[in-house]
């Protein structure tokens, strides 16, 4: 694994948060990605169900208070520290991020406090993705 790779892998990432679309989401995504979200138990293989999950969190976080705080990165992939506000709910996390050596990427972790927020969230990305998925 290379760090190097993982920084591409970054940018691609941030040049896609700055302007989201499906064809771009899709283009960042391995077929044997997999999504862990801070609320269903078992994690979510294969990029038909990743692009769902980060498309509907793309409309969840998209209401401008979304901003990345910290990142780190090394040869296993990145870690970055975001926040954002929902409801006067300010919401604190990670996107933990591994890609392959085509960058790709291959695994997604979200980890979300406090729980009021994760709570909140739940309700959310459920509503979101009955919508993406209808």
């Amino acid at each position: 694994m290379s760090a190097d790779r993982n920084r591409a892998g970054l940018a691609r990432w941030h040049a896609y948060m700055e302007h989201p679309s499906v064809e771009g989401l899709h283009a960042l995504l391995a077929d044997d990605a997999v999504f862990h979200s801070p609320v269903v138990h078992t994690p979510q293989a294969g990029r038909d169900k990743v692009f769902a999950y980060l498309w509907a969190a793309a409309h969840v976080f998209g209401n401008g208070t979304f901003r990345y705080l910290r990142e780190f990165v090394d040869d296993s992939g990145a870690v970055l520290e975001f926040a954002a506000e929902f409801e006067g709910i300010t919401v604190n996390g990670i996107d933990m991020i591994a890609w392959n050596d085509e960058g790709l990427i291959t695994d997604f972790k979200v980890m979300v406090r406090p729980l009021k927020a994760v709570n909140l969230l739940h309700q959310m990305m459920g509503a979101q993705l009955s919508r993406v998925r209808s």
